[in-house]
C-alpha cells in the first residue's frame, strides 16, 4: 500500500523574510544608520513586527493598501517593511506633493491605514478630506493628520509582540509606486515581492555588492524608486543602509556622513557629485571606505565623469539607467567605460533582456533608432487600475519604455529621445501633460506649452510657453507662477516663462515641442524667470 506524501510547494522570500532571516543569524549586527543612531537587525526585526500587529489591529489585511507619506527617516523603511510583513500594499507618497495630489493617490489606490510624518500631518489631514476610505493614521513624531490620528510610537509601545503569521506570495503586490504619463494622470506601477527582490539580486550579481557594503542614496528620497531599490542590496545581504535626513542638500554634510558611517558605495544624481567636487577639503577627507560611486536620473558631463574618476580613483564609477516600471534599473555603464563610452547609458543588467523597435515591433538595424522595450522578471505587474494602459505597455509581449534609443557597434545603448513626453530636472520626473493641464485652466491662457530647457544645476529645466488668451493682456509670469504654487508640488513649477503670440505647429496640428526647445534653449524669453 503506498503512502500518499503531501507536496508542498515552495514559495519564495521577501524583503520580510530577508530581515527576519538576519534577526536570527546575526541579531546585533547593525542594519541602519540615521542621524548617529541605528538600528540592529534584531532592533529592526522587532519593531516591524510591532508595527505590522499595530496595523492589523487597526484592520489592515493582506491586500489592502498602506500609504507612507513621510520624511527620510528609519521609521519610514520600518513602515515599508512592516506592510510587506502583513501581506499588504505599500504606497509611498511623495512628500512634496500638495494636498490635492497626495488625496488622488490616497483615493486611486485605495488606501486604508497612512503613516505620516509629523511635519507632514497637516498635509495628510487636508488630503484625507477627499480620500475616506483612510480610517486610521500613524503619526511619526505625533500630531494631527485627521480622524483617526494615533502616536507611531505610542501605537507600536501598545502593540504585541508576537509576530504576524501571514503568507506572502512573491508574485503578489508588494508596492505602488505612483509615476505619471503623458495623459497628465498618475498611475501607479504595481510592483510584485519577486520583482524587488530579483532587481536586488541582480545588483548584487552584476556590482559585486557584499555583506560589508554600507549603502548610502542620498540622490534619491525613499518615497523615489530609486530610494526604495537601493535599501535592498544591503537588506538582502545583511549591511548597513545609510539614510540621509530629507532636505536642501548639503554636499559638505554629505562627506562628513560618507566619513562618519565609512559609506561604501553612494549615489547621487549629477547636480550633487558636482557640489560634493567643489567642497575645498575634499582631497582631506578619509573616504578609504568608498569602492562605488554611481550617479543617474539626469545627463552628466565628460568634465564631471573626469572628475569624479580623479577624486575617487579607488572607487568604481556606475552610471545607472531604467525606470520605475523595472524596480528600476535595467542598464549599468561602470568603470572606464564612463567616459570611454559617454552618452551612453550602457548594456542590460543580468535578467534584462532588450530589443530595439519599430511601431510594428519589428527589430531595427544596429545603429538606427527605435524603441526599447524589455522582458525580465523585474518588470512591473501592472498599472493599478489601469487594464488599457498596462495592455498599450505590453503590446506585443514586452515592456514599452517609450525610450528611443540606438545600439553602438559594441553593444551600448544611447537614448535619443522619449516618446514619453517628460522632463528630468534634478533627478525629478517632470511630467508635461500634468502641469500643462493646470496652467490651461488659468483664465488668461489660451494654450500653453512646458519644454525642457538646459539648467546648469539641474541638467534640465521646466519652462512653460503661453499663448494669451487676449493679446493686449497677457498673463504675468508672477501670476503664473502663484497660480502653479497652489496646485502644483514645488519641483514641478515652471521656472521660466514665455509669452509668445501663438505656439507653432504642424500640419496636423501637433505642437512642435522640437521648435520650442531649439528657440528657448537660446534664450528667448520675453518674461522674467521665476525663481
Amino acid at each position: 500500500m503506498s503512502v500518499q506524501i503531501p507536496v508542498l510547494r515552495g514559495r519564495g522570500m521577501t524583503m520580510s523574510d530577508m530581515l527576519a532571516r538576519h534577526a536570527r543569524t546575526s541579531p546585533d549586527a547593525p542594519a541602519l544608520r540615521f542621524e548617529g543612531t541605528g538600528r540592529t537587525y534584531g532592533e529592526l526585526d522587532e519593531r516591524v513586527d510591532r508595527l505590522a500587529r499595530a496595523l492589523h489591529t487597526r484592520g489592515v489585511r493582506t491586500g489592502d493598501r498602506v500609504a507612507v507619506l513621510a520624511l527620510n527617516g528609519m521609521e519610514t523603511w520600518e513602515a515599508y517593511l512592516a506592510g510587506v510583513r502583513l501581506g499588504a500594499v505599500v504606497v509611498p507618497v511623495n512628500f512634496r506633493l500638495v494636498a490635492d495630489e497626495v488625496a488622488y493617490v490616497l483615493t486611486d489606490s485605495g488606501a486604508v491605514a497612512l503613516v505620516v510624518d509629523g511635519p507632514l500631518a497637516e498635509v495628510a489631514a487636508k488630503a484625507r478630506e477627499q480620500a475616506p476610505g483612510v480610517t486610521s493614521a500613524l503619526v511619526i513624531g505625533g500630531g494631527d493628520a485627521g480622524p483617526g490620528s494615533e502616536d507611531y510610537a505610542a501605537a507600536l509601545d501598545a502593540a504585541g509582540g508576537d509576530p504576524v503569521d501571514v503568507v506572502v506570495d512573491e508574485d503578489a503586490a508588494a508596492f505602488i509606486m505612483y509615476t505619471s504619463g503623458t495623459t497628465g494622470r498618475p498611475k501607479g506601477a504595481v510592483l510584485t515581492h519577486r520583482n524587488l527582490i530579483m532587481h536586488a539580486f541582480s545588483q548584487i550579481t552584476t556590482l559585486g555588492w557584499d555583506p560589508d557594503d554600507r549603502v548610502a542614496v542620498p540622490g534619491a528620497p525613499l518615497f523615489h524608486i530609486a530610494g526604495l531599490a537601493g535599501g535592498l542590496p544591503p537588506l538582502l545581504l545583511g549591511g548597513v543602509h545609510v539614510i540621509l535626513r530629507s532636505g536642501a542638500f548639503d554636499p559638505a554634510a554629505t562627506l562628513d556622513l560618507m566619513e562618519r558611517e565609512r559609506v561604501s558605495s553612494i549615489f547621487l544624481v549629477p547636480a550633487m557629485w558636482a557640489a560634493v567636487l567643489a567642497v575645498p577639503d575634499l582631497a582631506a577627507r578619509d573616504l578609504s571606505a568608498l569602492r562605488r560611486v554611481s550617479w543617474g536620473a539626469a545627463p552628466a558631463s565628460t568634465t564631471l565623469l573626469r572628475a569624479l574618476i580623479d577624486a575617487f580613483p579607488q572607487a568604481e564609477v556606475v552610471t545607472a539607467f531604467g525606470q520605475t516600471e523595472c524596480s528600476p534599473v535595467t542598464c549599468l555603464l561602470r568603470g572606464e567605460d564612463a567616459v570611454r563610452k559617454i552618452g551612453s547609458v550602457g548594456t542590460p543588467i543580468l535578467n534584462v533582456e532588450v530589443r530595439v523597435v519599430d511601431d510594428a515591433m519589428e527589430d531595427v538595424p544596429q545603429g538606427e533608432v527605435g524603441e526599447i522595450v524589455y522582458r525580465s522578471p523585474m518588470v512591473m505587474k501592472e498599472y493599478w487600475g489601469k487594464p488599457e494602459a498596462t495592455a498599450e505597455a505590453f503590446a506585443g509581449g514586452w515592456f514599452h519604455s517609450g525610450d528611443l534609443v540606438r545600439q553602438d557597434q559594441d553593444g551600448y545603448f544611447y537614448v535619443v529621445d522619449r516618446k514619453k513626453d517628460m522632463i528630468i530636472s534634478g533627478g525629478e520626473n517632470i511630467y508635461c501633460a500634468e502641469v500643462e493641464n493646470v496652467l490651461a485652466a488659468h483664465p488668461k491662457v489660451a494654450e500653453v506649452a512646458l519644454i525642457g530647457v538646459p539648467d546648469t544645476r539641474y541638467g534640465e529645466a521646466p519652462l512653460a510657453v503661453v499663448a494669451p488668451r487676449d493679446a493686449a493682456d497677457p498673463p504675468t509670469a508672477e501670476e503664473l507662477a502663484a497660480f502653479c504654487r497652489e496646485r502644483l508640488a514645488r519641483y514641478k513649477n515652471p521656472r521660466e516663462y514665455s509669452v509668445v503670440g501663438a505656439l507653432p505647429r504642424n500640419p496636423s496640428g501637433k505642437v512642435l515641442k522640437t521648435a520650442l526647445r531649439r528657440e528657448h534653449s537660446a534664450g528667448s524669453l520675453v518674461a522674467d524667470p521665476v525663481v
